[in-house]
């Protein structure tokens, strides 16, 4: 029975699908610039939801946007479109720059295995359904125009603000936001107007030349290729306060429906402590990692290692951590693939355990730091056992089925091969050579070789033992 958190209830609550398939919404990335740490953290959040829908058998439908345009660069609708900002800072025009950073974004993903969404639309491939959305919302008394724009009177819809808890007298008090022409502090641009100088991206509308909000076009995509109730909505916890608290708004005012029955957010990362800045230094790529020396895979394993709902501070030396633990599992899958011994009593009833209680800290709302440590307390027996030449093929080929599931979720495996070259033949036998000669220097030079190819040698009373790693 699988258990999720539900922000707009603040509890977690039994996962049961409206229909046959699970329609799973996920805020994609503003391509203005390369994703940074913090971002794919929740995208691998969002991965490992995915994960686990389908480890308990459900279909998943799943939609991931690419934002475009309409991202403005301050919350409260002021400020440039960040395109616009992107495209200034490296001249080129808006377009060239959203194509050049979707395509960075889809390198990145494939370098995390994050899956792919089954539907990825862009916000500029949709901005007919925007202006309709709107021009429904006009016709319902839900908007207002502006001098610089058409906004969503807040005050219409009576339930806004109840996910973020809003506190909406204490906001009208102390307004966090300059007014201008807008009516309340929480009113929100669904559609701004051009001005000045001709921008790279803007259309017609029969509300004024312009373009679309932000918040607008996850509501119209979420309901286009999902439908006006989807199942899950996810985002980070920034996100609750202004972005999903006016989609929410914006959405049920047209449908009168619930416009998703869970919302999942996940925490922030820090960075050694801090909010990750530029202007501090600690802002990272994940190409900035990958010419640090770390595999992308260990940064993949460290989000999932932290609980989605816990803020996550991220260190080099967590990293270097995470780095190390993906080869361990690694080296595991590969001993328990390539290793036999004497049956053992103890191994099956272990794993049969293990995968139980794995299973159980997965679907309570995704705990993988528990479930991950059930994971090594078997490696760590399993081990044990193989030490004292036990395990029998049928035992570790269970366990390694186990593994595998595992393996489903958290994706850091890297199958190796189980027998060695030719040329890594020759190489060992020429050591064993330079050992018989007590030429050991030449001996250490070619473990050293073999070494960084990935093979260790162990010596044994039974002779040289290998292993890939």
């Amino acid at each position: 029975m699988l258990k999720l958190y539900n922000t707009l209830t603040r509890k977690k609550q039994v996962f049961k699908p409206l229909g046959k398939e699970v329609m799973l919404y996920t805020c994609g990335l503003t391509v203005y610039d390369y994703g940074h740490i913090g971002n794919f953290r929740a995208f691998i959040f969002e991965d490992l939801l995915r994960r686990t829908l389908e480890l308990n058998g459900f279909n998943v439908k799943h939609v991931q946007n690419f934002t475009d345009v309409g991202h403005l660069v301050s919350d409260a609708d002021a400020g440039d479109d960040k395109m616009e900002v992107g495209a200034r800072r490296e001249h080129k025009t808006a377009w060239q720059i959203a194509q050049f950073y979707i395509d960075a974004f889809l390198e990145d993903e494939k370098k995390l295995r994050i899956k792919q969404p089954t539907i990825r639309p862009r916000a500029t491939d949709n901005i007919p359904e925007m202006i309709e959305f709107i021009e429904k919302l006009e016709e319902k008394g839900y908007t207002y125009a502006t001098d610089d724009g058409v906004y969503f009177d807040t005050t219409k819809f009576k339930t806004y603000g109840r996910m973020a808890k809003l506190d909406l007298k204490g906001l009208k008090a102390g307004a966090r936001v300059e007014m201008g022409q807008k009516k309340n502090p929480t009113d929100f641009a669904l559609w701004k107007f051009s001005k000045g100088a001709k921008r790279d991206m803007e259309w017609e509308a029969p509300f004024g030349k312009g373009f679309p909000g932000w918040h607008i076009e996850c509501s119209v995509m979420a309901m286009k290729y999902l439908a006006e109730t989807i199942d899950i909505h996810c985002g980070g916890i920034d996100h609750i306060p202004v972005h999903h608290t006016n989609e929410i708004a914006q959405s049920e005012a047209l449908t009168d429906k619930r416009f998703a029955n869970f919302w999942m957010h996940n925490e922030f990362m820090t960075v050694d402590g801090k909010k990750m800045s530029k202007s501090l230094g600690n802002f990272f790529t994940l190409r900035d990692l990958s010419e640090k020396g770390f595999s992308p895979l260990a940064f993949r394993y460290l989000c999932i290692a932290s609980h989605y709902r816990s803020q996550m501070n991220f260190t080099l030396e967590a990293l270097e951590d995470a780095e190390n633990t993906v080869k361990s599992i690694n080296d595991f899958v590969f001993r328990i693939k390539n290793t036999e011994g004497a049956e053992s009593k103890k191994i099956i009833p272990a794993v049969e355990k293990a995968d139980k209680d794995f299973m159980q800290w997965v679907n309570d709302d995704m705990n993988m730091p528990e479930a991950l440590s059930i994971v090594f307390n078997l490696m760590k027996l399993v081990n044990k056992e193989i030490d004292s030449d036990k395990g029998n093929r049928s035992e570790l080929d269970r366990v390694y089925d186990f593994m595998i599931k595992v393996n489903t979720l958290i994706d850091v495996v890297e199958e190796k091969s189980a027998t060695l070259s030719d040329e890594e033949k020759k190489l060992i036998e020429l050591r064993e050579k330079f050992r018989k000669d007590k030429d050991y220097k030449a001996a250490d030079e070619i473990r050293a070789q073999l070494k960084e190819k990935g093979i260790i040698l162990e010596d044994s009373p039974q002779g040289v033992k290998w292993k890939r790693v």
